[in-house]
């Protein structure tokens, strides 16, 4: 199985996390490696003001992940979480950045801190 490179955005909303998404975080880490892929960055952006309102929220919680995947279980995150309450939006892309690129939210994890994670 091939994995591909994937980065997905999540907003959050304030109302309904508690830990500032920590809980999500875990569990999404959690779905990834269960489907057979790897975490290679998780970021929490914290809370940030939105230019327009979003489902009547006016801030929202953001977490960014960059993972490998197989090409046919990426549909699965959208479908896993559109009835999620706790999430207002998520936008999954393909990462096609190269290796050295560097980014300014980017924080690369350990292994031992993914496991730390759950």
């Amino acid at each position: 199985m091939i994995l591909k490179k994937y980065e997905s955005l999540f907003i959050l909303d304030v109302r309904k996390v508690e830990d500032e998404g920590n809980a999500l975080s875990k569990e999404f880490c959690s779905l990834i490696e269960g489907w057979g892929g790897k975490i290679t960055a998780a970021d929490a952006m914290g809370r940030l003001q939105f230019s327009y309102e979003i489902k009547k929220r006016k801030a929202g919680i953001y977490w960014d992940f960059h993972f490998e995947l197989a090409e046919d279980k990426v549909n699965l995150i959208k479908e896993q979480y559109a009835l999620d309450e706790r999430v207002l939006r998520i936008l999954t892309v393909i990462d096609e950045r190269p290796e050295n690129a560097v980014t300014c939210f980017q924080t690369p994890i350990a292994d031992d801190a993914v496991a730390a994670i759950r």
